[in-house]
């Protein structure tokens, strides 16, 4: 009996935790992009340099609110998507802008850099479908 009862318990927390969350819906034609820099722009290597974000039919919310139709950017650097059905990394390579930041300055080291934007929900999470911006290349020297 204990048994059982051990085994519905997990199964109720595994299934109701982050990984299995009901994902927050997307505006239609909601899109984001990178504004600054621009694909294939060098950049200062150890310099500041700004980015900015730009975000076309949908609004920017900080996270905890939750919204219709809102988000927060996350930057992705050197990296490919997360998985679209968890939370996003908060490390170095996955940039939480949770207070509804709309651009940000980084600084890179020498060589070849990728960088693209993923709206987050209320929550980090990716929504559905996942809005996303292209990849862009940008070189630091």
């Amino acid at each position: 009996m204990n048994k059982i009862i051990v085994s519905t318990a997990l199964a109720v927390l595994v299934f109701s935790g982050s990984a299995f969350a009901q994902r927050t819906p997307s505006p239609p034609n909601a899109m984001v992009y990178i504004g600054y820099p621009n694909d294939g722009q060098v950049v200062a290597a150890g310099k500041p340099f700004r980015v900015w974000f730009g975000l076309r039919n949908m609004g920017v919310a900080p996270k905890g609110v939750n919204f219709p139709n809102t988000g927060h950017h996350h930057l992705l650097i050197d990296t490919d998507l997360p998985p679209m059905d968890q939370e996003i990394p908060n490390d170095r390579q996955h940039l939480h802008f949770g207070a509804g930041e709309t651009e940000t300055t980084l600084e890179l080291p020498p060589g070849k850099h990728t960088l693209q934007l993923l709206m987050g929900d209320y929550r980090h999470v990716p929504h559905d479908p996942p809005v996303y911006s292209k990849k862009i290349t940008i070189i630091a020297k």
